[in-house]
């Protein structure tokens, strides 16, 4: 089955509010095994909005609306579709009364606008509103079906929970499988990469499928498939895993939707370590991704943002001869990044020590080019390990690539 979602309101096309309803509705969708194919937007006129309706039932199964069955005389969705499909519109009783009611109890008047709320379509079926007004309505006209849901999403994603996904199930949903799907997440490879090291599956994919997304510093494959059952579609998905399993071993850091530092601060957990970090050209990004984990104060005991000179010499302890003059190396230099690792580990007696120096730009600093930074790793009883990192992009990209960096190599060394 092929779906189309319209979202309707000029407030969407001004900019003013970002369609969400659009995402939630389509992952709903998916999982329910509808494909949807195009969504749209179109604001608040009758004309326009029965043209997208015209186009939308010419390419699609099932039409969806979101918006657009308030109360003001803007709100035309159910207009403009009973209109379209020569049906009446009349006020739904039990709908009515739960708005005479919501008034009353308030003490407050209702204006004679608020029965717009209650209409439905002549042969629909009322979508039940738990969280406000308006009733929604579910219908089939010429073999297409058309379900319409309120604008607000505290609104919207409770009716098509609670009330559009049942009726589309006894309704729409006689013969469709339900879609499956994995989410693997990798880090210490980019998308490109990633990708040719799975062209030929990708190519050869029928019906399992393999889908990258990049975010920076981590890259996510969504592995899916249609079937009968779960054990079918585990079974299939299972298959495809493994195969990418054994092709990237080295990157693939979780088999679901969550971020590199999460499964860090688990891990260490589990293993009873402790982690504390000194940051400068990141100024405290890594602690706060760190700490932003629930308990992550079991293995984070601390961190330090060492901006300046004068800050690293008092607190941690690096020498002059590092930082200034001459023949230093220089504040961003491998030297300094290591004995930020290796004094932070001490000074927060922890089992692991991160420190990270650089240029984040968008300028040069110390005649060193924007984008050079160095991350290392301090381990208690091991050698410190220090990267050289050449990263382009603007001043927070740089910051964040340099700390998804250092947690992809902290995340090998935990094993």
């Amino acid at each position: 089955m092929k779906a189309e979602i319209i979202a309707v309101g000029t407030e969407l096309l001004l900019g003013q509010i970002v369609n969400t309803n659009a995402q939630y509705l389509s992952q709903e969708l998916a999982a329910l095994g509808i494909d949807t194919y195009y969504q749209t937007v179109v604001g608040d006129n009758l004309g326009r909005l029965q043209r997208a309706i015209e186009i939308a039932r010419e390419r699609a199964d099932l039409v969806l609306f979101t918006g657009g069955i308030g109360p003001t005389q803007d709100d035309l969705t159910k207009d403009a579709l009973a209109g379209l499909l020569g049906r009446t519109l009349s006020i739904h009783q039990p709908s009515m009364d739960a708005i005479e009611q919501f008034f009353s109890s308030r003490g407050a008047h209702m204006v004679e606008s608020n029965r717009r709320q209650a209409l439905t379509i002549e042969g629909s079926t009322p979508l039940a509103n738990a969280t406000g007004l308006a009733v929604g309505n579910a219908l089939k006209h010429d073999g297409t079906f058309y379900i319409l849901l309120p604008g607000p999403p505290k609104e919207m994603k409770p009716m098509f929970e609670h009330e559009a996904k049942r009726w589309l199930l006894e309704h729409a949903l006689t013969s469709e499988q339900p879609l499956y799907s994995r989410m693997l997440k990798f880090a210490g490879i980019g998308e490109s990469s990633l990708e040719a090291q799975l062209l030929d599956l990708i190519e050869r994919q029928q019906d399992t499928t393999i889908a990258p997304y990049a975010k920076e510093g981590e890259v996510t494959i969504r592995v899916s498939t249609k079937a009968a059952s779960a054990d079918e579609a585990n079974a299939k998905l299972q298959e495809v895993e493994s195969e990418i399993r054994n092709r990237l071993f080295d990157h693939l850091y979780a088999t679901q939707d969550v971020p590199i530092e999460k499964v860090i601060v688990e891990r260490m957990q589990t293993l009873g370590l402790t982690l504390g970090a000194a940051e400068s050209c990141t100024g405290g990004l890594l602690s706060e991704m760190i700490t932003a984990i629930p308990g992550s104060s079991q293995m984070f005991n601390g961190g330090v943002v060492c901006y300046s000179n004068a800050l690293k010499q008092q607190l941690l302890n690096v020498p002059v001869t590092l930082l200034e003059g001459p023949d230093a190396p220089g504040a961003v230099s491998s030297e300094v990044a290591e004995m930020l690792a290796d004094q932070v580990r001490q000074l927060t007696n922890s089992d692991f020590g991160i420190g990270i120096t650089g240029v984040a730009g968008p300028g040069m600093s110390e005649r060193k080019p924007a984008g050079l930074v160095y991350v290392a790793i301090a381990q208690k009883g091991k050698p410190t390990e220090v990267m050289k990192l050449q990263l382009h992009g603007g001043r927070e990209i740089i910051r964040l690539r340099s700390v998804k960096t250092v947690l992809y190599h902290l995340w090998r060394r935990l094993g």
